[in-house]
């Protein structure tokens, strides 16, 4: 198998921009043509996506191209957010084979996870709220789009940005998305007291969330009511306890590091990666630079790596497919060709 990925930006979103990023990935793995492709263009491709799809297809000599808009792109060499942007991933496998137990690529322009996808096959992706999705070299018109790509073996890991805030606390009272009291207490009361000193006057209720799992996604809080309860933006009547928990870079970082840490472990030689993070992660988060994808590359210095900033990811958990916020899925695919 050979694979791998190019990042191309410009002034304008032209068609030339996916040519070129196709090309340039052919020209990395020594190919003229690919097998497959997974083509991600800049937000303001969205309008009109179908041509800078029909330019990757052929310049890859393959109409197996699928992808999604994003707010931004980025690959092994570095991150693009402000610009028309066109990245590409070209892979080339004797057998076009794939492993049918890994999780499906799927992406959607959706706001919310789409309904025949909660339930069904294992999925991994993202969406890019109002932007576009295709594949088989086409536009998809009801906005979702999914690939499986050809290799052996896949292997994921999720770091979800969040830092919980001491133990679990009780739910006392909650009445639909309204959680009136916890742990004793308010629930803002109890949300002050999870917090550091510092954070308690004014808490960032942004970079807050409530986990009812330390792997479930969280849920977030709308806004601070004058009795004390908190307007949340999932129901938590069937739940029994909550944990608090915020997000911070420092500690973003650590879990990312871990989660490729225990990756590295046992998948030395990847033949590719691809990275799906958020928009409100990645270098907005950071402050200077994606301290994620230099994590990333620490960690896998010669695996070709594809990445995107959505607006949430989609990762399977517990017979489910979760739709997570701020968080960073990785998945790594090895030769399906020995």
């Amino acid at each position: 198998m050979k694979a791998a990925t190019s990042l191309v930006t410009g002034v304008r979103p032209a068609p030339d921009l996916a040519e070129e990023a196709v090309d340039n990935a052919l020209d990395k793995a020594g190919l003229d043509r690919a097998s497959q492709v997974l083509l991600f263009l800049s937000h303001d491709f969205a309008r009109q996506p179908q041509p800078a799809v029909i330019a990757a297809a052929r310049a890859a000599g393959c109409l197996s191209v699928a992808g999604c808009t994003a707010n931004g792109l980025f690959t092994e060499g570095g991150w693009q957010l402000d610009q028309s942007a066109a990245a590409a991933l070209v892979i080339a496998s004797p057998d076009n084979s794939a492993v049918p137990q890994a999780p499906l690529l799927s992406f959607s322009s959706h706001t919310r996870l789409p309904f025949d996808w909660q339930a069904d096959k294992a999925r991994a992706g993202f969406l890019d709220s109002d932007g576009a999705a295709w594949m088989h070299g086409r536009v998809a018109e009801n906005g979702k789009a999914e690939l499986r790509l050809s290799s052996g073996k896949v292997a994921l890991a999720l770091a979800n940005g969040l830092r919980p805030l001491g133990n679990p606390v009780p739910i006392d009272q909650c009445r639909g998305y309204e959680l009136g009291r916890a742990g004793g207490h308010s629930a803002i009361d109890s949300l002050r007291r999870a917090l550091p000193p510092e954070l308690r006057q004014n808490p960032p209720l942004n970079q807050i969330a409530l986990l009812r799992h330390p792997d479930e996604p969280g849920i977030a809080i709308l806004s601070v009511n004058g009795d004390g309860s908190l307007t949340l933006a999932d129901n938590l009547e069937d739940d029994t306890a909550i944990t608090w928990a915020i997000r911070q870079p420092l500690a973003a970082e650590q879990q990312m590091r871990a989660s490729l840490t225990a990756l590295a472990a046992s998948h030395r030689q990847p033949a590719f990666a691809l990275m799906f993070s958020c928009i409100g992660r990645g270098p907005l988060f950071y402050g200077s630079d994606d301290r994620d994808l230099l994590a990333f590359r620490e960690a896998f210095p010669e695996t070709p790596l594809l990445g995107a900033y959505g607006t949430s990811q989609i990762f399977p958990h517990a017979g489910k497919n979760r739709l997570y916020h701020n968080a960073a899925l990785t998945l790594l695919f090895e030769s399906s060709h020995v």
